[in-house]
């Protein structure tokens, strides 16, 4: 059973010409579609003039949801090349965005093949790569006075609290890595009066 995956150790950015044209690359850790959306958003107010934001991602611990996006470019020049990038070197919750600036020369198919392709391959080397733990998430319903106890396995098992609600009881979001999921729900289950659900 895989307990890990690879992503992007850090956010980068790369540019590459082509008689004119300018390339330049992003590169983003998103685990959600909704991430993938905001990074573009984002990225399309820092650059209004670009004449295509070609977007190219892969999420999930097992890769399932993917995009190759061509904004324009000719079917299959540029999101294609991007996410073959994105597979030839293993990655999964990672995003590129390619924005282009039109230097007046067309390039031809194979040329943009080329300039998509090569300025991605750059922005991920420039990003490295780190393997991480696939992590399932867990919402936890308890009352204040399971606090310290909650806190405590939290603590021993180093999980990821990814949000936490006060209101009439308490409610956490943690991130319990796969290769330790039976023994912390063992664990939480111990604690009287906690409810666990897996979110899907």
């Amino acid at each position: 059973m895989q307990t890990t995956f690879q992503t992007i150790a850090q956010e980068a950015s790369c540019e590459f010409k082509d008689r004119g044209s300018r390339f330049i690359a992003y590169s983003f850790v998103v685990r959600t579609i909704d991430d993938a959306k905001k990074q573009l958003r984002l990225l399309k107010e820092l650059h209004p003039k670009a004449v295509h934001h070609c977007v190219a991602y892969r999420i999930g611990n097992d890769g399932q949801v993917y995009r190759a996006y061509d904004d324009g470019e000719p079917s299959g020049s540029a999101g294609k090349p991007m996410l073959g990038q994105i597979d030839h070197f293993g990655l999964c919750n990672v995003m590129v965005v390619v924005v282009r600036y039109f230097g007046g020369t067309l390039l031809g198919v194979p040329g943009l093949i080329n300039a998509y392709k090569t300025v991605t391959q750059d922005v991920l080397m420039a990003s490295g790569f780190v393997e991480k733990n696939i992590e399932i998430n867990y919402l936890l319903q308890f009352n204040y006075t399971l606090m310290n106890e909650v806190m405590r396995v939290i603590k021993q098992f180093q999980l990821e609290l990814l949000s936490s609600e006060m209101t009439l009881f308490c409610e956490y979001i943690v991130a319990i890595p796969l290769v330790r999921l039976d023994d912390v729900i063992q664990k939480f289950q111990s604690l009287h009066e906690l409810t666990l659900t897996k979110i899907e």
